[in-house]
């Protein structure tokens, strides 16, 4: 490091420095610890943005691995990342055809290691989206062959150009940006290397695109990057935007003949059906990734793109799908020994939920699986997960997905997964879903009828239990949980937070706001509650009139003087519903509601008046976009000051212990904190009984406030 740092050009010989750099680099790669050293070395930093920029290739190749590994870092790229367009720009010079492969090759290490979470690609995106883009399909396209085959370093470009594209797993404005630089057409060029669509003038028919799709795969071209193919085209089918229209980006024909050639190796995958044995494991490797792409293009956002993919599978099933779908579901009955859960069995596992998946999918045969015990067999297999707590994640499923690097990394905190590391739940859910909401699926008294081993309530509460999960549970399995529940009349996002705050709906205790209809029903309710949770039943003139009456406190009150008990009514339109109310209070307490096909139309209006847009997702029938956030019973917002109006208590420390709290917003240290009697009431055995027992209400002794804050209110 020292010879790095009081490196001189023109002093010592250029190849001192490469020699330095590669050594050091070398540690980086092998030895975590030295890369804190490195990265937080200001003047080295400063030595590699000056070579950077040098015209030699060679010194290029030497600082951008010397680069990839300080970013092998998850705080070294952080602090690579800082640098902003001034580093970004060079790396894509980098990747771009002006420069040797090796050069080229090093710059989309680079890149990989910077974009290993979605933090760190938005930030990349947001700063050079269009020509990181560019250079991406560059990667992927500007390779040729010669007699069906890619000279190496080509061939380990373009492996690294497709490991980079995987960043489509990810939505972002980089996914208009790969389709306005044709991603359609390098795809296409991947897995059908001869085919040329410009002397085609008009769409073809379905039959001349499975011939076209069928001859093309036959050939075997670079087989072992198709799963990076199918990959791309499942992301950027489950991100595509829903009013995407391939006649304006003129790539209707191309879209049509990847789907065509997805469905194709689909059908293939669950005709064979079969045990894996050793020697076909690389090609049920690559029926995953085909048969998860078709799934991901049957339910993608986009109408154009679902709809496509759902006719040509079905009519390339049609001849046999009876027969197909009878062995799939004999085949998903069948349940590992727990001493035989190896990734071969849950490979074949998750390539036939998959296959359940994308026929529930479609509407001609979402009856005949409902018929033939699909309902029952993805329950079993529900709770078979839960039961034998099995985890594996889609990297178990999907090698392609790692590379040196990946297995080299250290301090990185990735933003928890979508889909998680328990598939074979998601995908049993998610079937589960479809099936329930298609409207073939019967009542509870039919499924539950001593067909299964539990009870309707047994599996109710299971779900709830996988919604209330934060232990790991990832947010899709959470989603499709919400989504089942649904079906047995639960509409929201259970929590174990909310059970606790149910305690003070429809009590007086501590109710300061009336809600008052027409008809002369009110309903008393917590200002805090609501500021929190549904801002819009609170009139903005009655908040004024609370921060009014806080004497401008930012506390909610004048913290020397005990304040008047605020209690105010609101009067709510003719239009509002007594029922509906009761029903929307009671998502806003306990974080979901229950109720019938009656009410709930009246729910929908008042959801939508009072922009619940969470709720009124559950109310739709579509699935949830790949990638949403699951809704969290989030109390914090009390503490802002929209909730700090209604604040009727202080909790300090003890005076003879001097425990100093940090404000993580705002930054002071503060003594005391303001806090709401009911959120205490409701969550706290201990604090109940304090406030119950009449004690001073401006001071409360509370050993931890930071502690307190953590817990009360689930932050």
């Amino acid at each position: 490091m020292r010879g790095i740092r009081e490196f001189s050009d023109g002093v010592m010989p250029i190849e001192c420095f490469k020699g330095m750099a590669s050594l050091l680099s070398t540690i980086l790669h092998r030895w975590p610890p030295s890369r804190y050293t490195v990265w937080n070395d200001a003047k080295l930093l400063e030595v590699l943005e000056v070579m950077r920029v040098k015209p030699d290739f060679s010194v290029k190749v030497a600082v951008m691995k010397l680069y990839t590994t300080i970013a092998l870092c998850g705080n070294g790229a952080k602090k690579l990342l800082e640098k902003g367009e001034s580093l970004l720009h060079i790396m894509v010079l980098c990747m771009g055809r002006s420069h040797p492969i090796s050069v080229r090759i090093e710059g989309f290490r680079l890149a990989q290691c910077l974009a290993k979470n979605e933090e760190g690609c938005l930030k990349m995106m947001s700063l050079c989206c269009d020509p990181f883009v560019k250079a991406i399909i560059d990667g992927m396209s500007g390779w040729t062959s010669h007699s069906g085959k890619i000279a190496n370093d080509q061939m380990s470009l373009l492996l690294e150009a497709c490991h980079l594209a995987l960043i489509s797993r990810w939505a972002g404005e980089h996914h208009d940006c790969l389709w306005e630089h044709g991603i359609d057409r390098v795809l296409l060029k991947l897995l059908l290397h001869d085919f040329q669509d410009e002397p085609l003038q008009q769409l073809l028919s379905l039959e001349e695109q499975l011939s076209i799709a069928r001859e093309g795969l036959k050939a075997n071209f670079l087989l072992g990057l198709r799963p990076y193919v199918w990959d791309l085209l499942g992301w950027l089918a489950i991100h595509c935007r829903e009013d995407f229209n391939p006649n304006i980006q003129g790539c209707e024909l191309r879209i049509g003949i990847l789907i065509t050639c997805a469905c194709i190796s689909f059908v293939d995958s669950i005709r064979k059906g079969h045990q894996i044995c050793q020697n076909d494991v690389a090609d049920t490797l690559r029926s995953e990734a085909a048969s998860r792409a078709v799934m991901m293009m049957i339910y993608s956002p986009c109408k154009y793109i679902a709809t496509k993919a759902s006719d040509m599978l079905y009519e390339i099933l049609r001849p046999t799908s009876k027969e197909h779908l009878k062995r799939l579901m004999h085949m998903l009955k069948i349940r590992p020994s727990m001493d035989n859960v190896g990734m071969p069995n849950m490979l074949q596992t998750s390539i036939n939920l998959v296959a359940l998946v994308c026929y529930s999918g479609i509407p001609q045969y979402q009856s005949h699986i409902v018929e033939n015990g699909g309902i029952h067999a993805l329950m079993d297999l529900i709770w078979w997960c839960l039961r034998n707590d099995i985890h594996i994640g889609r990297l178990s499923l999907a090698p392609h997905l790692h590379n040196t690097l990946s297995e080299r990394t250290c301090c990185w905190i990735c933003k928890e997964d979508w889909e998680g590391n328990n598939i074979l739940l998601l995908y049993g859910l998610w079937g589960l879903a479809e099936l329930m909401h298609s409207g073939s699926s019967g009542n509870t008294v039919e499924i539950f009828g001593g067909q299964v081993d539990y009870t309707e309530a047994q599996f109710v509460s299971t779900l709830q239990g996988i919604c209330s999960d934060n232990s790991g549970t990832s947010p899709g399995i959470k989603w499709y949980a919400a989504f089942i529940l649904k079906y047995f009349g639960l509409y929201g996002f259970p929590c174990k937070l909310g059970r606790h705050i149910v305690k003070a709906l429809n009590m007086n205790e501590y109710a300061d706001v009336q809600l008052i209809l027409t008809n002369g029903n009110s309903l008393s309710v917590h200002g805090v509650i609501l500021s929190a949770q549904c801002p819009p039943l609170l009139p903005s003139e009655e908040m004024s009139h609370y921060e009014k009456a806080s004497n401008g406190s930012s506390g909610g009150y004048d913290t020397k003087s005990k304040p008047e008990k605020l209690h105010k009514e609101i009067r709510l339109s003719s239009h509002v519903d007594n029922l509906a109310l009761a029903k929307l209070l009671e998502y806003v307490y306990v974080g979901y509601l229950n109720a019938g096909e009656e009410p709930l139309k009246k729910v929908k209006i008042l959801a939508k008046r009072c922009n619940l847009q969470s709720l009124l997702i559950m109310f739709g029938r579509r699935h949830p976009k790949w990638g949403t956030p699951f809704p969290r019973y989030d109390l914090s917002l009390a503490l802002a000051p929209a909730g700090l109006y209604f604040s009727d208590v202080m909790l300090e420390a003890k005076a003879n212990e001097s425990i100093s709290w940090t404000c993580t917003i705002c930054s002071k240290s503060v003594p005391h904190m303001h806090c709401h009697k009911v959120v205490l009431w409701s969550r706290c055995d201990y604090l109940r009984a304090l406030l119950q027992s009449g004690m001073r209400e401006r001071f409360l002794p509370f050993y931890c406030i930071a502690t307190f804050r953590c817990n009360i209110f689930g932050v």
